[in-house]
């Protein structure tokens, strides 16, 4: 298969909250969706240039839900970027973890009847992560990024990225505040996806596989 091939489409200066960014949009030539990356600073030749890359998330970055921490991290993404004058966060359009919004809500639903993040994608016949970093590694590539700290708590990103060719030089851990709507969600990253967090006892709560019932109400 042909290596994929990229271009940057547009770039504009974007003020927020957290400071002041250049957006720029990114195509390819596989899927025809909208790859962002939103830079401060000078980070061509750049050594050690803080990363955040983050899968887009519409119900926690838009919405602000609090089923999960994407938005929170995508905001302490960005203030660690301005407080250090220069960094990346390259926003990918892998909803749900690469599912798709239809079936993040389907998968939400399953939640709802006791199934873990994990299971849910699986009923729904998608792997428990099906997310490809080929965009980052090409995007930092064109950006002119020699090497990063990754803001992740996500060891698979980081050797996923690393395969890629990546030069990841440290993690910098992203802490996420825990409450009632996400402590399951956060139980599950730490105890079924290896996630690298440090959650209250309290919040470390059992994660079991549901039983499922047939329409006879007997186990199935």
């Amino acid at each position: 298969m042909a290596e994929m091939t990229i271009q940057r489409m547009a770039c504009a200066r974007v003020p927020t909250e957290e400071g002041e960014f250049q957006l720029s949009l990114y195509r390819n030539d596989r899927d025809g969706l909208d790859h962002l990356a939103l830079v401060m600073g000078e980070v061509a030749g750049g050594e050690r240039v803080l990363v955040r890359v983050h899968s887009q998330c519409y119900t926690g970055d838009v919405l602000g839900s609090r089923r999960c921490d994407c938005g929170e991290q995508l905001h302490r993404a960005m203030r660690a970027i301005a407080a250090a004058g220069r960094g990346v966060v390259l926003y990918l359009p892998q909803e749900g973890r690469g599912i798709g919004l239809l079936d993040k809500l389907r998968a939400y639903n399953l939640q709802d009847q006791g199934y873990d993040t994990v299971e849910a994608n699986l009923a729904l016949g998608h792997q428990p992560d099906e997310r490809d970093y080929r965009m980052a590694a090409l995007i930092l590539g064109d950006l002119g990024v020699r090497s990063i700290d990754l803001l992740t708590n996500n060891p698979q990103k980081i050797a996923s990225l690393k395969a890629l060719g990546v030069h990841v030089a440290r993690r910098v851990p992203l802490p996420a505040r825990v409450h009632a709507e996400n402590a399951h969600y956060l139980t599950t990253k730490v105890q079924r996806m290896n996630h690298l967090l440090s959650l209250p006892g309290a919040a470390l709560v059992p994660v079991t596989v549901p039983v499922r019932h047939n329409g006879h109400g007997r186990e199935a």
